[in-house]
């Protein structure tokens, strides 16, 4: 497998993660350390939300993330004492990171594969893409962020004092800053070419990386070659089969029919979507570990618009249509429809039969998307997103202290 580390690696320094114990042998693959964290947050959104069949069920689910929450913060903390970190890198959802920082006074930078975290006039933030303010009430949007705090300060105080011994902070801080007033520094993880910078973005703090899913591997011309031959299935992941077939008021009863397994039984379809299904392409479902490696194999990609997908959909040079049901997945819906790459997104509130049989028929004989997903992905091939974001993080390690 291909070694992610070597950038930092190469120029002597040790890397590891702190993940769910579910996903230690993908760190450990992938060349790198792995310290530990539990699974409570992972079994909760792999098995339990999935079943979710109303509020209550919701309410019940919120008590329990909570606690993975807390445990997830002394997890971080076990394992910052472990490895001892010289730079702390940290996704928002690692409420612990920077406070962690602080802590053992190390430089601290939040990452992410999304523009989340920036304000800026040119998007609201992306959780509401779909509704684009314009200008001012765009940046506006991002105040959103404070909502960290405002929900989870308590416990993030009580992290603080009990656990850190530190302060407490005010509950409508900005947790996206250092306690002196200077911003976080971000790394985000995507292309420029898939997302073109913000002219407000601050250009030192807000740096983007480059796909970070393009290990650039001689194989390229063959596997995209491979691809390009008919006959091949449509392609939809395993999130996007829960996303598609479990939001409530998507009217998708019939989906497991579409998008069943080529070895599983013949099930029943819809009579009057026979004859429309009866013209698309066969659509199959995948698990979320095999995407990467399957989309090569597919003449279009159907999915829910998650960050990972997207990237890997595009740098694999595949039409793709996306059924957003929530969070970013309508940022990256509209994105690839703006690129060319895909028609209209068809989200999951809108979804049936007849929508989705028509959307497969477009995604299937319009060629302009298949030459500007060729086109995205060629540049896309060229980017070295791990190399720039150990070179990135090198040089914020030095001039990012306390």
């Amino acid at each position: 497998m291909f070694d992610r580390s070597s950038p930092l690696r190469a120029a002597g320094h040790d890397a590891a993660v702190c993940t769910a114990e579910g996903f230690r042998s993908l760190v450990v693959g992938a060349g790198v350390d792995y310290v530990h964290m539990g699974n409570e947050m992972l079994d909760l959104v792999q098995s339990e939300m999935p079943r979710m069949g109303g509020v209550s069920d919701a309410l019940r689910l919120v008590s329990r993330m909570s606690a993975a929450m807390r445990s997830a913060l002394l997890d971080h903390w076990q394992a910052a004492c472990e490895f001892r970190p010289s730079l702390l890198v940290y996704h928002p959802k690692m409420l612990g990171g920077l406070h962690i920082a602080e802590r053992l006074q190390v430089p601290a930078v939040a990452s992410l594969p999304l523009p989340f975290l920036t304000p800026t006039r040119a998007f609201p933030i992306p959780f509401i893409a779909h509704w684009p303010f314009g200008g001012s009430a765009n940046k506006l949007s991002y105040q959103f962020n404070r909502f960290t705090a405002v929900a989870y300060g308590g416990m993030i105080n009580s992290f603080r004092r009990k656990t850190l011994g530190l302060s407490a902070m005010n509950r409508w801080s900005d947790y996206l800053r250092f306690p002196d007033g200077r911003p976080v520094p971000v790394l985000y993880g995507f292309s420029p070419h898939v997302v073109p910078i913000p002219d407000d973005y601050p250009a030192r703090m807000s740096p983007a990386t480059g796909s970070s899913m393009s290990p650039r591997h001689g194989i390229r011309r063959l596997s995209l070659w491979t691809s390009s031959r008919p006959g091949k299935p449509r392609y939809t992941s395993g999130s996007a089969a829960w996303d598609l077939a479990s939001m409530p008021g998507g009217g998708v009863r019939s989906w497991p029919a579409l998008s069943r397994r080529p070895d599983s039984a013949p099930s029943s379809r819809p009579a009057g979507a026979v004859s429309k299904l009866a013209r698309c392409p066969t659509v199959c479902m995948s698990s979320n570990r095999s995407r990467t490696p399957g989309f090569p194999q597919t003449v279009g990609v159907v999915h829910h618009g998650g960050a990972g997908t997207t990237a890997a959909g595009l740098l694999a040079a595949r039409p793709t249509l996306v059924c957003p049901a929530l969070g970013d997945q309508g940022f990256w819906a509209q994105r690839v429809h703006d690129l060319g790459v895909g028609p209209a997104p068809l989200p999951v509130g809108r979804l049936s039969v007849d929508e989705l049989a028509d959307r497969l028929m477009i995604l299937g004989r319009e060629a302009s998307y298949r030459r500007r997903a060729w086109a995205i992905s060629e540049e896309l091939w060229l980017e070295d997103g791990v190399t720039n974001a150990a070179g990135i993080l090198e040089q914020m390690s030095s001039t990012n202290a306390w």
